[in-house]
């Protein structure tokens, strides 16, 4: 966001906090459910038959005890042979793919004897086989993938963008105490990158969010109250012209610096939880990721999205603020260096309090193929 560096420079530090905390790197989700996929399973011809459907659950971990997020989980079952006093007939092929908390689930699985097949990029496929009884629910024991030894045993199940996908969904529901968006920030430590179209979407979702509008009215009731840009005047009017600067702000800084330049520029916008290491080590790492952010090819280089983004977006507010009150070309550098700074603490923030206060996270360790 551009913001002044003015007598009410507190409440702006204040706006900038926040805005790194929803943007990540400019001022790190999607995952299946755990339930079924609508849209990847095919119904169960045998669920005609007349005894009671049942369910088929149960949770991925890796040989750590980390769950596993996206891990596809294939269940085929047994169905009645068309010939009387032939081998049963596999039939009723269903997928889905392990939610953030490593868990699964089929419904509506017909009696009789099924088979999971389970598969993850980096570890062996590993196939389990039950006996479902009608109307019963079948919790499998916790399914722990070990490493892959062989390329060989290695399944490629998903293509880059539906990692992608599934890991933003979990980022889309981050949310600090259940209700501030915290939706740029990825606790998958190998996530799959962005494509433009997966950026722009967190963009638009980050600036459409009640919050964003609960918060910038509140800092236009602010400056109305202590008269900050006075040629906009007060009432109604003064206050509707304020609230549109500053969501003008929000949109241009969110959208530049998070959405069209790490797209031309192929980088990542969102803040990467490190999560280990001694305090020290992760101190430094989140106060240089102020200026430093990851490629889409997965290398760290330097954050031109977030610099230039910042000054762009004061550039650009120049054309909706009061004469008397817009930046010079000093005051915006001056303004986007305060901004990489109120970048750094928001980082040190993420990194050792803001995960203990969202809810619904994958857990330390989870992987993201």
């Amino acid at each position: 966001m551009a913001f002044r560096f003015r007598s009410g420079l507190m409440i702006y530090a204040s706006v900038f906090v926040w805005a790194s905390l929803c943007l990540g790197q400019s001022a790190p989700p999607g995952s299946a459910d755990g339930g079924e996929q609508h849209n990847a399973q095919k119904q169960d011809p045998e669920n005609t038959l007349a005894q009671p459907a049942g369910v088929v659950r149960g949770t991925v971990v890796d040989q750590s005890g980390a769950v596993v997020t996206g891990a596809r989980i294939e269940l085929t079952r047994e169905g009645p042979s068309l010939d009387p006093g032939s081998v049963p007939r596999q039939s009723a092929i269903r997928e889905v793919l392990s939610g953030g908390d490593g868990q699964f689930s089929f419904a509506n699985v017909g009696p009789g004897r099924f088979q999971l097949r389970i598969a993850s990029a980096g570890f062996a496929t590993q196939t389990i086989s039950g006996v479902l009884h009608a109307g019963e629910v079948d919790t499998v024991p916790a399914v722990a993938l070990a490493v892959a030894t062989n390329n060989a045993e290695v399944e490629v199940s998903l293509t880059r963008t539906e990692v992608a996908e599934q890991q933003i969904k979990i980022e889309e529901k981050q949310r600090v105490l259940g209700v501030l968006p915290n939706f740029y920030v990825s606790y998958i430590p190998d996530a799959a990158p962005l494509n433009p179209q997966q950026k722009f979407r967190l963009a638009l979702k980050t600036v459409v969010d009640p919050v964003t509008f609960v918060f910038v009215g509140g800092v236009a009731g602010v400056q109305q109250a202590q008269n900050h840009f006075a040629a906009y005047g007060q009432g109604a009017e003064g206050y509707a012209k304020r609230f549109g600067a500053g969501y003008a702000d929000a949109v241009t800084g969110t959208f530049i610096g998070g959405a069209i330049l790490p797209s031309l520029l192929k980088q990542d916008p969102r803040y990467f939880y490190k999560g280990t290491g001694s305090k020290e080590s992760r101190a430094l790492y989140a106060i240089a990721m102020s200026v430093v952010c990851k490629g889409d090819n997965g290398h760290w280089q330097p954050n031109y999205s977030n610099i230039i983004g910042g000054l762009a977006a004061g550039g650009i507010s120049n054309l909706y603020y009061p004469a008397q009150d817009r930046d010079g070309a000093e005051l915006t550098f001056e303004n986007a260096a305060i901004g990489t700074a109120a970048t750094a603490v928001s980082n040190l923030i993420q990194e050792f309090l803001l995960r203990k206060l969202t809810p619904k996270l994958p857990k330390a360790g989870a992987s993201g193929l």
